[in-house]
């Protein structure tokens, strides 16, 4: 009689990659209970994604006139922090539930077996929901002001794609070492609310780059910074091109983007098999 091997040494990782397409279904189910969730047994439902980028927007302006940051002629100031916002949004929501996705599904990891992998990435759709919603209230204010962005539109999609690249890899690290660690759980607010103030969504990058007061060092320091990349492209595309970008900055941030997605993945693998052990 022909033995079949059902479960063989190292097959789970061999045909990892692959396992993670056959749980496309589950990602599905995932991302979508924790879109039900998030607004469950809340007042005012989906509101909640509209009224948190209008007070990010509101208190960044508000900053941003207060200390006279520089501002694209013709464009609004209003409309530039806007810009801003919604990829700093973005990121900050995506690395916050990517950071607490293991920890936040914990009897899932210690019951069936998965590509761990699934779990991040389900929290990834949950933002880009948040993120629809709040690019409404970028079209609208760009209606009320008679503003339209040019050509450069059409290249949104990439820089969308660099955003969930920082984030799921700035995540993902964070996520593996959260599972051992608890520590990170109270660092990762942190993070983002520091994070805020040195990515430019009050500012532009012009007002760094051109500061002369500002030593070389410690401009190249902002750019290690994988947000300043997204928000200049963000930037460039919604306001028509009328901000120009400093390309050796923004190669470098773009580079730290893909350095922390693959030290991200390359962590998390090392660590995945030992999560249900530990959690």
């Amino acid at each position: 009689m022909r033995q079949r091997v059902i479960i063989e040494p190292g097959s789970s990782g061999q045909h990892y990659w692959s396992d993670l397409w056959q749980y496309r279904g589950l990602l599905v189910f995932l991302a979508w209970r924790d879109v039900l969730v998030r607004y469950k047994q809340t007042a005012i439902g989906i509101l909640w994604g509209v009224i948190r980028p209008l007070i990010t927007i509101g208190a960044m302006w508000f900053l941003g006139w207060l200390f006279g940051s520089s501002v694209p002629e013709g464009t609004p100031r209003i409309i530039m922090v806007c810009a801003a916002t919604l990829p700093w949004q973005f990121f900050a929501s995506s690395f916050s539930e990517t950071s607490n996705s293991l920890i936040g599904n914990a009897n899932l990891l210690t019951k069936v077996y998965f590509p761990r992998l699934v779990l991040p990435l389900s929290t990834l759709f949950v933002s880009l929901i948040d993120l629809a919603i709040a690019m409404g209230i970028m079209a609208v204010l760009m209606a009320v002001h008679g503003y339209a962005p040019g050509p450069e539109v059409l290249l949104l999609p990439v820089f969308l794609l660099l955003n969930m690249v920082s984030a799921f890899g700035a995540g993902l690290f964070v996520a593996s070492l959260n599972v051992k660690y608890r520590d990170f759980r109270y660092i990762v607010p942190f993070i983002v609310q520091f994070g805020l103030y040195v990515t430019p969504v009050a500012f532009s990058s012009q007002d760094i780059w051109a500061h002369s007061a500002i030593p070389e060092w410690a401009k190249y320091l902002y750019a290690c910074n994988p947000m300043v990349a997204v928000v200049d492209g963000f930037r460039y595309c919604l306001l028509g091109g009328s901000e120009p970008i400093h390309w050796t900055g923004f190669a470098l941030s773009c580079a730290v983007s893909f350095g922390l997605l693959v030290a991200g993945v390359v962590r998390f693998r090392r660590t995945e098999r030992g999560f249900a052990d530990v959690i």
